[in-house]
């Protein structure tokens, strides 16, 4: 990785929330950030609550008074020129939502434990996908495994960072599989006491720091997780276990 020779500063952070920055610069601060998950995820918690003011302007048209809507866009740009603490933010973002006449009750219906959970990310389905598109070719004669595995031409052809496996980890074949968000990278080893799993990794368009969870489905099992713009899942058996623990191995040697 290339050092960043301008130090990153809170300015920085604040231009990048409100996209005022570069693309040279964008991607130094976005490297920055991906060395640094705490600080990361409250830039993200930034971005959201940019997100939400801007979606409560857009919808207030024709709902809100005037003298309201003014007010929330005083409230957007003053945000905008400097960082207030997360939770007066999100204080603030609430206040818009109200003011607007946005009532979750009234728009969304109420809000039940369902779904304020946390859903599986879209990619994840694109793993469980590539996942058994490769046990189909584990199937088949005709279909040669490929197991000559170059972390550095993988990355130089796909922007993806692999990473590094246990020692007692084997690969057995790596394949490059296409899908909605870009090239994503397949790859099945034999991890020791789990047994024949999928690594996944795959650019899903977003910059995000998510730490691993396990999502059932099925017969199948997989832990994901994200850093930076770069988001891996490992998909097994059903039965398996302990793929959190692996996810968290493997996410360690990506810092």
């Amino acid at each position: 990785m290339t050092a960043v020779l301008d130090p990153v500063t809170d300015a920085d952070l604040d231009a990048y929330v409100d996209d005022q920055l570069d693309v040279a610069r964008r991607i130094e601060v976005e490297a920055f950030l991906s060395a640094r998950p705490e600080t990361a995820a409250r830039v993200m918690s930034d971005l959201r609550t940019r997100d939400e003011l801007r979606v409560a302007l857009a919808g207030s048209k024709g709902m809100a008074r005037p003298a309201t809507a003014d007010a929330a866009r005083r409230l957007e740009r003053g945000l905008a020129r400097g960082r207030v603490l997360g939770v007066l933010q999100r204080a603030a973002a609430v206040a818009v939502f109200v003011a607007a006449g946005w009532l979750a009750n009234g728009m969304l219906g109420p809000v039940t434990k369902v779904v304020a959970s946390t859903q599986p990310p879209a990619y994840l389905e694109e793993a469980i996908r590539a996942h058994r598109t490769t046990l189909m070719r584990e199937t088949m004669s005709s279909q040669t495994e490929a197991p000559n595995y170059d972390s550095d031409e993988i990355r130089a052809a796909t922007a993806i960072v692999m990473p590094s496996l246990p020692k007692d980890w084997k690969v057995r074949d790596v394949q490059v599989y296409p899908s909605q968000f870009g090239p994503s990278v397949e790859m099945i080893v034999e991890a020791g006491e789990l047994g024949l799993i999928s690594l996944f990794a795959i650019r899903p368009g977003t910059f995000d720091v998510v730490r691993p969870a396990v999502a059932p489905s099925g017969d199948i099992s997989s832990a994901y997780f994200q850093i930076g713009d770069v988001a891996y899942a490992i998909v097994a058996r059903s039965d398996v276990r302990d793929l959190d623990r692996a996810a968290e191995t493997l996410a360690k040697t990506l810092y």
